[in-house]
């Protein structure tokens, strides 16, 4: 008896489809004559890859767009090329001036507050600068000093546009009257009545800055009266109770302020700076690159005297030196 397999007709083509070497592997037979494969439809003109010429010349392939630039103004980066990261000294000496310029206008305040209405009443703005100096066993290698200066309550001290200015031409009566060897610090002329009055050896100025005791609550008059107001009415309230702020800049260009607000949500540290305060962060949209730029005529004003008073004392102490 024959069995299925021995039966198995031929294929269509005379090709046994049980053949061993009928797997995919094997390309198909060719059909034979009798048996033609029917020919591929021809398009119509018009329809179709179009027929190329030996001689035609392939166009040359679109140039490649150029790496876009840097990122736009608002972004504080490492580098141009992204290869030598920020310095996190100067990231860490920002953060350093705004726990000490916090802590500086806390004891404004309490000064301020403990005096207010005496003979020895402490006027509403205060000067700090600051210096620092080698320090080899510290994180960055370096420690902040700072030395401050506070006016006694009168008419003369109570505007910090004024007040600025009127430093500024200290300072400058100051170069042009001992020379190149005048400091802030020293006795002859001194700027400061408070503070590191002593610096180490080798120590050099990288900022200014003030304290002052107006807030959005109001003049420091008007808010240390309602302090003084709510006592008496059975309210407690205390002068830590009362916010206080500060303005900086730097030689590397830093420009800082300091929000000091008992009542700041959690999370928020009240500071406002033009460049990174986190080095370790690549790239990030600064939104207060130009917020010196911005505000009313006074804080506007407050920057411009304070940006005087800094570059005459950066201009002097600085002079020969890479800030």
């Amino acid at each position: 008896m024959r069995t299925h397999a021995a039966a198995s007709p031929g294929g269509h083509y005379g090709v046994d489809p049980l053949d061993p070497r009928w797997r995919s592997g094997y390309p198909p037979a060719a059909p034979p004559a009798s048996h033609p494969e029917p020919a591929a439809p021809v398009p119509p003109p018009g329809y179709g890859a179009a027929h190329v010429p030996t001689s035609y010349q392939r166009p040359p392939e679109a140039a490649v767009p150029p790496i876009p630039p840097s990122g736009p103004s608002g972004y504080d980066q490492h580098s141009a090329d992204g290869d030598v990261p920020a310095d996190p000294r100067w990231a860490d000496l920002r953060l350093q001036v705004v726990f000490r310029s916090k802590r500086l206008n806390t004891g404004h305040l309490i000064e301020a507050d403990q005096a207010f209405g005496g003979r020895g009443a402490v006027g509403p703005h205060a000067l700090m600068l600051f210096f620092v100096s080698d320090a080899p066993n510290e994180p960055h290698g370096y420690k902040l000093h700072t030395g401050y200066r506070l006016w006694p309550q009168s008419p003369d001290s109570d505007v910090l546009p004024q007040l600025l200015a009127e430093m500024t031409e200290v300072a400058a009566d100051n170069i042009a009257s001992i020379g190149r060897g005048w400091s802030p610090l020293d006795p002859e002329g001194s700027m400061v009545n408070g503070g590191d009055m002593t610096l180490p050896p080798g120590a050099w100025y990288v900022g200014v800055g003030v304290s002052t005791l107006d807030s959005d609550q109001g003049r420091w008059y008007q808010v240390a009266r309602t302090l003084r107001e709510a006592a008496a009415a059975g309210r407690y309230m205390s002068a830590f109770n009362l916010k206080g702020q500060c303005y900086a800049l730097l030689t590397d260009g830093t420009a800082l302020h300091i929000d000091r607000d008992p009542q700041l949500r959690l999370g928020d540290n009240g500071v406002r700076c033009n460049k990174t305060l986190n080095p370790d962060r690549i790239s990030y949209h600064n939104p207060y690159e130009h917020f010196t730029e911005q505000g009313d005529d006074e804080t506007r004003d407050i920057w411009r005297q304070l940006g005087a008073l800094h570059h005459t004392l950066t201009t002097h102490l600085l002079a020969g030196r890479w800030a």
